[in-house]
């Protein structure tokens, strides 16, 4: 090609052009944004890189106190250093959902890179549930309806959010005396939802489920085998089941006591292994699930949807009881669970992230206040030590607090209040 003193006058433009742009402070300055991919439940479900867990902000003795934006908002990013994105939460009937998605869309907007989903819960009931009346366990409560609707708008205000929606929390077995229904219940609003979304009145590539007792998806008694189940199981886009070791320590504690072949072992020798036959209970569970699921000929992804163990309790699981509860227990059977499912391609939805005292209000020292990771102020229980020692809280807070461990982190503090599990004659004395 022939250069002029044209394409000179061109090339030598360009050069000052290019040195303009480069001295440009705005744009040498400019920090790139990570572009947040529209995903999926079928995306996040079962990825290791995208952890669950069950979150309620409340602080007070009752519901009546909810947490406010703000309040949910430092939760949240509390939640994001862990490595959480999928939230769990439980019914629309009060603020606390609806908030929690106005609390993840202000932190998106704040931060591109900020990603957190929700499994959104409906919360469904028999009728006269809760109230002085026999509940009716073979018709649904007239307030359910309503409940769906909510669900289902919330999921279409918040698309970008919203990625499961479960449609009750064990409402089908029978140990929830005060408001558990019939499988038809569920399956007929499950079907309903997935209507909706043939419809294009929701989200194609949302997830619909029902979060139940491992024995109501049929891994227990024959007695939930029935035809409404085994079309739930078909008509759900996955299974989500609960699996509570903790709990069986008492009803069910056949694997928690020292065995014979155990009773020379050291004290910390004994709990070690009594927390390996924990999550053992908890695989044989899944399983059963997975094998009832497959005897149908129907296969669907299973993931767990409540797992966890409290690291106070008063009741059936302290001192005078399967003595199963403290956090050095607690610190094991987190971190396990958590090898387990992410090792497999299981999420674990883990109960739960705090303390919560509404729960058994007047108990203050009753379990189910206390199977949080954190403390109602903020304090880091023995299972994410490891994580403040990191620094991953740096900067963070709740209710106005740094984060800070239990036990002020001494170990030896911690494990004056471990207690071994009895042995079967010792259990039995209890009762």
């Amino acid at each position: 090609m022939k250069i002029t003193s044209l394409h000179i006058i061109y090339f030598c433009l360009s050069i000052v052009m290019f040195s303009c742009n480069d001295s440009n402070p705005k744009k040498s300055n400019t920090v790139p944004v990570k572009k947040v991919k529209n995903l999926t439940a079928k995306d996040i479900l079962g990825n290791p890189e995208y952890l669950a867990i069950s979150y309620g902000g409340y602080r007070e003795i009752s519901r009546d106190s909810q947490p406010t934006i703000k309040q949910l908002k430092n939760d949240m990013r509390l939640l994001s250093a862990m490595g959480i994105k999928i939230l769990r939460t439980y019914n629309v009937q009060l603020d606390h959902a609806p908030n929690v998605l106005k609390a993840i869309k202000e932190l998106k907007s704040e931060d591109p890179n900020f990603e957190m989903y929700v499994m959104l819960g409906a919360w469904i009931d028999c009728l006269n549930a809760w109230t002085d009346q026999a509940p009716n366990h073979d018709i649904e409560s007239p307030n359910n309806a309503g409940e769906i609707e909510r669900a289902v708008k919330l999921a279409n205000a918040f698309p970008d959010i919203v990625k499961i929606i479960a449609v009750g929390n064990e409402a089908m077995v029978k140990w929830a005396t005060s408001y558990y229904v019939q499988p038809h219940v569920i399956l007929k609003w499950v079907t309903h939802l997935q209507d909706l979304k043939k419809e294009d009145k929701l989200p194609k590539d949302l997830w619909i489920t029902s979060s139940d007792d491992f024995a109501s998806w049929g891994g227990g008694d024959s007695q939930y085998h029935n035809e409404d189940l085994n079309k739930l199981i078909e008509a759900v886009d996955y299974i989500s089941m609960h699996t509570y070791p903790y709990h069986n320590t008492h009803y069910n504690p056949q694997f928690w006591v020292v065995p014979e072949d155990e009773t020379e072992l050291s004290s910390i020798e004994k709990i070690n292994a009594a927390m390996k036959r924990a999550i053992q209970f908890s695989k044989k569970q899944y399983d059963s699930v997975s094998n009832y699921v497959k005897s149908l000929g129907i296969t669907k992804p299973i993931h767990i949807g409540e797992t966890g163990w409290a690291s106070v309790s008063n009741g059936h699981y302290g001192p005078n009881g399967s003595k199963a509860t403290d956090e050095y227990k607690q610190g094991l059977y987190y971190r396990q669970i958590r090898e387990w499912t992410n090792n497999n391609n299981i999420s674990c939805f883990y109960f739960e992230a705090f303390n919560e005292k509404w729960k058994d209000a007047h108990n203050p020292k009753g379990s189910e206040n206390h199977f949080g990771l954190f403390t109602i102020d903020g304090q880091a229980k023995y299972p994410i030590w490891e994580l403040v020692d990191k620094g991953v809280f740096k900067g963070l807070t709740r209710n106005g607090n740094a984060i800070s461990k239990t036990y002020n982190g001494e170990y030896k503090s911690l494990m004056v209040d471990v207690l071994v599990p009895p042995s079967h004659e010792e259990l039995m004395a209890h009762r």
